[in-house]
């Protein structure tokens, strides 16, 4: 291979690599937008500026923000400063300990601001807690890294033999990426003896010319091959070269001229591949080769060649790719109508982009706060910024979430809006919010984005414990066993978390003499309830109390439950026999006359019984006799009766058990010996049956006489007993019963009850008891019934 053909492809392989970097710099050429915070305190004020040089390493330094910021260090974490720009590439980073503006990459100015000179990055920094914008601009500053491409690699130029020398051509000038001084600064050609190189400026640059020294001679030399060098101005310089060929034709005395100097057209951005955009046209007088013209792009950048193509041979203008108005919205096109003699001349296509709506709405999520604590009106969920691409209606937007959530969207900064709650949240309602945020444009048709954010609501302490049931009433038969279970108590929390789990406790007691934790206990945890010792229902019926239940939030709340214990009664005591007593003493003996009529009561039985309910009824019956059939004991009022007429044949001492057994279950019993004699002349009243009628015949007069005489007596003797009887008492220390009488040893309570009225003996009687103390068959009793003052006052209402 020729050094020619060598020196070809270098030039070829240099002008690929120019035309990617000009399509880096021409994809970056969108300005960031920079947002101010109107209202706050830096509002209105001038950016801070900072620069560094294009492709310092990553994580280099920039500056320390803390003196502009005006904070100190150790305020600097907790208000959560973060950098905010334009883009989805975070090209800062802010060190929340030192406050140090480091770079999260490399910088490239020529792929982030083009040609644009000076390269300006503006930023924000927000600070939260509370919220604070802070703008500033970072300057790029150019190195020299990209050397002059030329996108042709070899130049031709076709010149007629018949060209004097002063002539010029222009060349296609190279492309440099950098600006300022290490941008394209002078060209320089190989020596030679027919050109020299003629600089002129121009608004895109400095253009490079070939003068033509002297005539050319096809026939002496066909073809010229020079090497042109583009120089830039950084230190050291960086150069690029392309070769440029020169034909040598015949003589070409019509160049190509153009109808229409000027064409403007417009060219909606979503145009399909292909399609026709503008077509030129050129006509030139000379005939044959001369006559014959050929369309190219003159001076042409590599954004315009990627997107249009041009046919040689008619001058039709087609789209090579589709154009996006975003990036570039105007081309300007220079095409050059060449004939066969080398001649040419040029138009203008002026290319106007057409935006459409194409571009959706984006949403840039700043910072989100979740869980957020309920019960805290007007806090901030979430900050984001909302931008468009297009422009005119289609880039004008509109945001807004759910009309049905208790939130609200509020603009702070141009297209910057924060989330705010409205109003109290309460956890125990809802305890999460998916909200979606829609940004629509104004375009047609509307496009929109929607965002989904999910806000927790982070639990207080406001609902205090509450019962199932504001009183609870169990039931404990007597003589359980200790720490047996007798129930529960149950309360529930809609809180979450600590502040929903409950304590159970037992309340002090109203009164303070009742001994509430040694009789029950509560388990803390459950709220079960123990008692914690064996209850006596004939000592204590029902116990009353409060429990509580406390949650373990800060502060804890807590509430009341009452809780009735009712014992119930078991029959665990015995009927127990007041009358006649069983005290080992001598016995008690009833006198009988033996005129008694059958019915006649010869005495009665009482006995009461500890218990309640039906076990506390208790029934008599004769259980053993000397003779049976003689007397008999009442069921339901152990009254015992003669059972028939009297004879003297019956015996004068009678032995009677009478057996007292309560309606329990397994009923309990208890005996009395009754001793019983029969005597003879023995003055009684005679108490009938409440069935038996009065005897309708009249009383004898020799009769009542006897009877009146008898009675007399009577009445002496009983005066006289009982005159001994008060002497007795008198003697003795203290009385040991009621009614100050003297009892034999035992224990009779001094007010029998019996539950529910059910037993022998009724709520308002109270037997008096009174014996002598003396031995023998010498003993008396009496039994009468001693009215309360309450029942007295009722019977004499009645």
């Amino acid at each position: 291979m020729g050094a020619g053909a060598t020196s070809g492809l270098l030039g070829d392989q240099k002008a690929v690599e120019a035309g990617e970097g000009k399509e880096r710099f021409q994809k970056q050429r969108q300005v960031l937008l920079f947002f101010v915070l109107l209202g706050i305190a830096q509002a209105g004020s001038e950016p801070r500026h900072y620069s560094v040089a294009e492709e310092m390493e990553s994580g280099s330094f920039v500056a320390n923000l803390l003196k502009d910021l005006g904070l100190e260090v150790d305020v600097l974490a907790p208000r959560g400063p973060r950098v905010v720009s334009k883009g989805k590439k975070v090209l800062l980073h802010f060190d929340r300990q030192t406050g140090d503006l480091l770079l999260n990459e490399k910088l490239d100015r020529e792929e982030l601001c083009g040609p644009t000179e000076p390269c300006v990055l503006p930023f924000q920094v927000l600070l939260e807690n509370p919220l604070e914008f802070f703008q500033a601009e970072l300057w790029i500053k150019d190195i020299n890294d990209h050397s002059p491409v030329f996108l042709d690699k070899e130049i031709i130029l076709k010149i007629s033999e018949s060209i004097i020398p002063g002539t010029a051509f222009l060349i296609e000038r190279a492309q440099d990426l950098d600006v300022g001084s290490n941008s394209l600064q002078s060209y320089t050609v190989s020596p030679n003896s027919y050109f020299h190189l003629k600089l002129q400026d121009s608004p895109d640059g400095i253009l490079p010319q070939l003068v033509l020294d002297k005539a050319l001679d096809r026939e002496e030399q066909p073809e010229i091959r020079l090497t042109l060098t583009a120089l830039d101005g950084g230190a050291p310089p960086r150069s690029g070269t392309a070769l440029v060929r020169i034909e040598v034709l015949d003589i070409n005395d019509n160049a190509p001229e153009f109808a229409k100097l000027l064409h403007e057209v417009q060219v909606p951005e979503n145009s399909p591949i292909g399609s026709q955009v503008a077509t030129v046209s050129a006509r030139d007088l000379d005939i044959g080769a001369y006559g014959e013209i050929s369309y190219a792009f003159s001076q042409a950048s590599e954004d315009i060649r990627k997107a249009f193509r041009i046919n040689a041979k008619s001058g039709e203008l087609l789209l090579r790719q589709k154009l996006d108005f975003e990036s570039i919205r105007t081309y300007t096109l220079n095409i050059q109508a060449t004939d066969g003699g080398g001649l040419s001349g040029s138009c203008v296509v002026f290319v106007q982009v057409v935006d459409v709506n194409d571009n959706p709405p984006e949403l840039t999520l700043s910072s989100i706060t979740s869980p957020i604590p309920e019960n805290s009106p007007d806090t901030v969920a979430a900050v984001f910024s909302i931008s468009d691409l297009d422009s005119g209606d289609n880039g004008r937007m509109i945001c807004s979430i759910e009309n049905d959530l208790p939130f609200v969207l509020k603009s702070s900064v141009e297209n910057f809006y924060t989330l705010l709650s409205q109003g109290a949240l309460d956890r125990e309602s809802r305890a999460q919010y998916n909200i979606t945020i829609t940004v629509s444009d104004l375009g047609t048709p509307r496009l929109k984005t929607q965002h989904n954010i999910t806000v927790m609501v982070s639990d207080v302490n406001d609902n205090a414990p509450a019962f199932t049931q504001t009183s609870y009433t169990l039931f404990v038969r007597e003589n359980n066993s200790p720490a047996l279970h007798i129930g529960s108590v149950s309360a529930t929390d809609t809180d979450a978390g600590a502040n929903a789990q409950v304590t159970y406790s037992l309340l002090p007691p109203h009164d303070p003499h009742l001994p509430l934790a040694s009789l029950v206990s509560i388990n803390a945890d459950n709220g079960q309830l123990f008692a914690l010792r064996t209850l006596d229902y004939e000592a204590l019926q029902a116990l009353e109390f409060r429990v509580g239940a406390t949650d373990r939030g800060s502060p804890a709340l807590s509430s009341q439950a009452l809780v009735r214990v009712l014992v119930l009664d078991a029959n665990d005591n015995a009927p127990f026999v007041l009358y006649p007593l069983q005290n080992g003493s001598a016995p008690c003996t009833e006198l009988v006359p033996r005129a008694a009529e059958p019915g006649y009561l010869v005495s009665k039985v009482v006995a009461v019984d500890g218990d309640s309910g039906q076990n506390a009824w208790l029934s008599y019956q004769l259980l053993r006799a000397t003779e049976p059939g003689l007397f008999g004991v009442w069921a339901h009022n152990g009254e015992v009766r003669t059972a028939r007429l009297l004879s003297e044949r019956d015996a004068a001492k009678h032995r009677l058990v009478v057996l007292v057994k309560d309606n329990g279950e397994p009923p309990l019993s208890a005996s009395v010996t009754l001793h019983v004699l029969l005597v003879d002349g023995f003055s009684q009243p005679y108490l009938p049956l409440p069935e038996a009628a009065a005897d309708p015949a009249q009383a004898d007069p020799l009769t009542v006489y006897l009877v009146i005489a008898l009675a007399s007596v009577s009445s002496l003797f009983l005066f006289s007993v009982l005159a001994f009887i008060a002497v007795r008492l008198c003697r003795r220390g203290r009385a040991t019963s009621l009614s100050g009488c003297s009892v034999p040893e035992g224990h009779v309570p001094g007010h029998l009850v019996d539950v529910r009225g059910t037993g022998t003996l009724s709520h308002s009687y109270q037997y008096e008891v009174c014996l002598t103390g003396g031995s023998g068959t010498s003993e008396f009793k009496f039994l009468k019934p001693i009215l309360p003052n309450g029942l007295v006052q009722d019977t004499e209402q009645n």
